[in-house]
């Protein structure tokens, strides 16, 4: 079975690239959304999405986490080509997450290290893609997960756009801890309306949770009250 990246592993590469929940220019001028994603990696095309902040921040930063996964597919699809030796999971979201800002991971000596049976002198090579200054820091916090499974904790930044698009990394409009970040990542429960037009199997689970109970309790109330 194919290696993808865990929950876990997200966060993590979410935390370094924070989140812009509206189309933005990068530092090459290429329109971006979300946690990096551009019209190369497929639709919607950000050049063409409504500019500025959203009306609905959750259900922007929501999106954001939905083509994140879907973009990370590529990436993670070639570490598992470049790669030759046995992973574990937290190694791989290492090595997807610096394959994800470098590119690198087809000509990297972490790579050959990696493939050779030297997993030491591999972590050791993330330290080799230390420019620009300001990345070092995430150099060694893959380094550290790739090596120890160590996953970097701290909040996840979502950064203010205007219709011009360009941000503001002043100060982070929201900040996003784990369980709020892991409720926007997941995919939203179906209702039961939703339900009813999947498989039966699944308008059967729908209806034995917890909320449809609530929702006929409170119908049923209401009935016995005008009785």
């Amino acid at each position: 079975m194919s290696m993808h990246v865990t929950e876990r592993g997200l966060l993590a590469l979410a935390r370094h690239e924070g989140i812009v929940p509206g189309p933005y220019r990068d530092s090459t001028g290429t329109w971006t959304f979300g946690i990096g994603h551009t019209a190369a990696a497929g639709p919607p095309d950000p050049a063409i999405q409504a500019r500025g902040m959203p009306d609905d921040l959750d259900a922007a930063i929501r999106e954001a986490f939905r083509l994140f996964r879907s973009d990370l597919a590529a990436y993670e699809a070639e570490v598992r080509g470049a790669v030759t030796v046995p992973l574990v999971p937290h190694e791989f979201d290492a090595l997807v997450s610096f394959h994800y800002n470098t590119g690198g991971i087809a000509r990297a000596s972490l790579t050959k290290h990696l493939n050779a049976g030297t997993p030491a002198a591999a972590a050791k090579a993330f330290m080799n893609w230390r420019r620009p200054a300001s990345v070092i820091p995430r150099r060694e916090a893959e380094r550290d997960l790739f090596r120890e499974g160590r996953y970097p904790a701290g909040q996840i930044p979502v950064w203010g756009v205007d219709a011009q698009g360009r941000v503001d990394f002043s100060q982070p409009i929201r900040r996003l801890n784990e369980e709020e970040a892991l409720a926007l990542l997941r995919p939203p429960m179906p209702d039961l309306v939703a339900a009813r037009k999947q498989e039966p199997l699944a308008a059967l689970h729908a209806f034995s949770s917890g909320a449809w109970f609530a929702r006929l309790a409170a119908i049923l109330t209401r009935l016995f009250r005008r009785n």
